[in-house]
């Protein structure tokens, strides 16, 4: 039972995230120092004291930018069009919802859908979209553009970071799937796997997952190998 009880705790504490390690973390929060730094600086020196310097989902955007830099969320349209379109819907729903808890569900709900069908689903987009609701105050007196800058300049400077931060840190970004440098190209298919087939696999799921179609398909290519060197190994 102690032993049962041991496994059970210590899967707690299991990276959630497939393929992380220390170095990509360590990487990822002296990342995140630097961004958040850097456009907190820049904003408090071009903005005037009684605009907000830095939004609280910038500190999201920042860990899915230098923590899972390969993610289609932390891609550069998902952070700028993500917040930037989710900000401007939240101000519209306070503007025409006076209800603070009904226009909450709106803006975030709808942010939602509108990221999703502008391909620039990002999830700190919800609490951009939230941040309207809970500024009402600021926004319907007419200062909206308090709200928007900052979001805005914000997500600029913290992309532009991250791009300039990931030439050095051993990350593609934007990312783009592409064979592992040093080693053995793999054939565009193998075992007769097509991107038709894991598209056709993903629909069985029913699941959407927080990875591209072509690093799946790059990351099944590269288990293919390991599994024939392993077989090779064995005979």
């Amino acid at each position: 039972m102690f032993r049962a009880l041991t496994t059970s705790t210590t899967r707690l504490f299991v990276p959630l995230l497939a393929g992380a390690s220390l170095r990509d973390r360590t990487i990822g929060s002296l990342g995140a120092l630097i961004g958040i730094a850097v456009a907190g600086g820049a904003c408090f020196v071009l903005f005037p004291a009684a605009t907000p310097w830095i939004v609280a989902p910038i500190g999201a955007s920042a860990v899915l930018l230098f923590a899972v830099p390969a993610s289609p969320l932390a891609q550069p349209w998902s952070i700028i069009g993500g917040n930037g379109v989710s900000s401007i819907f939240g101000v519209a729903v306070i503007s025409l919802v006076p209800q603070p808890a009904l226009a909450a569900a709106i803006a975030v709900g709808g942010a939602i859908l509108i990221m999703s069908l502008l391909r620039c689903l990002h999830p700190p987009g919800g609490a951009a979209a939230l941040s309207a609701v809970v500024g009402g105050d600021m926004v319907q007196s007419g200062n909206i553009g308090h709200l928007l800058l900052p979001v805005l300049v914000n997500s600029l400077i913290l992309v532009a970071v991250g791009w300039l931060y990931h030439r050095f840190s051993g990350h593609s970004y934007p990312h783009r799937a592409k064979p592992v440098e040093g080693r053995a190209v793999v054939p565009v298919v193998v075992s007769g796997l097509l991107m038709a087939d894991i598209d056709a696999a993903l629909d069985d799921l029913g699941e959407t997952f927080d990875i591209s179609r072509e690093d799946l398909a790059l990351l099944l290519a590269r288990a293919e190998v390991h599994a024939e060197a392993r077989g090779a190994v064995k005979r």
